[in-house]
């Protein structure tokens, strides 16, 4: 049977299973065997990454072409303005390519964060501020590329959904596992 696994990569971890000595990796976490990941996210990103053992899934789940939502929550330098805002909604040249149209919107910081490790560099001269970031594509480092374009820096990136699947309730580093037919089990 095909299983399905959310897990919530903790920053500094690489999406493979293999890496440096010494660099954190998928391997680190007592996934089960034969599962990949179906997209990726950074090192120095964190939240939801999908991973399963079925291929068609895998595509279905990665591929730009399918255009499953991927909604990320943004700490970033400075508070943007509705200008900013709305020039993140929009088609933004990045210069290697124009990204969709998205929908963006500025929120509190979550009540139910963790902290990161190591924690985000603070300056008390700089304010921050969040802001939510639904995105039906995701080149790399995309979501950096276009605050930093519009001229508020990415401090911190979580991505909290894809599709319907979210990452509620699992903290860094712990995943759960799912067949196909939607039957949880929790690892």
């Amino acid at each position: 049977m095909s299983r399905l696994i959310l897990f919530n990569k903790p920053f500094g971890v690489l999406s493979q299973f293999t890496g440096e000595p010494g660099q954190a990796t998928l391997a680190d976490f007592g996934l089960p065997q034969g599962v990949y990941a179906a997209g990726r996210l950074d090192g120095d990103s964190e939240g939801l990454l999908l991973l399963t053992d079925d291929g068609a899934l895998q595509h279905r789940l990665a591929h730009p072409r399918h255009k499953a939502e991927k909604t990320y929550l943004v700490q970033v330098e400075r508070e943007p303005d509705e200008l900013a805002l709305a020039a993140l909604a929009e088609p933004l040249d990045l210069g290697d390519f124009v990204t969709r149209p998205c929908k963006v919107v500025h929120i509190s910081e979550p009540a139910w964060l963790w902290p990161r490790d190591p924690p985000v560099r603070f300056r008390k001269s700089v304010p921050t501020a969040w802001i939510e970031i639904r995105l039906t594509e995701g080149k790399n480092r995309q979501v950096r590329r276009m605050t930093a374009k519009v001229g508020f820096p990415t401090l911190r990136l979580l991505r909290v959904a894809i599709g319907d699947w979210r990452l509620d309730g699992l903290a860094p580093g712990e995943w759960r596992a799912f067949d196909i037919g939607g039957r949880g089990s929790r690892a």
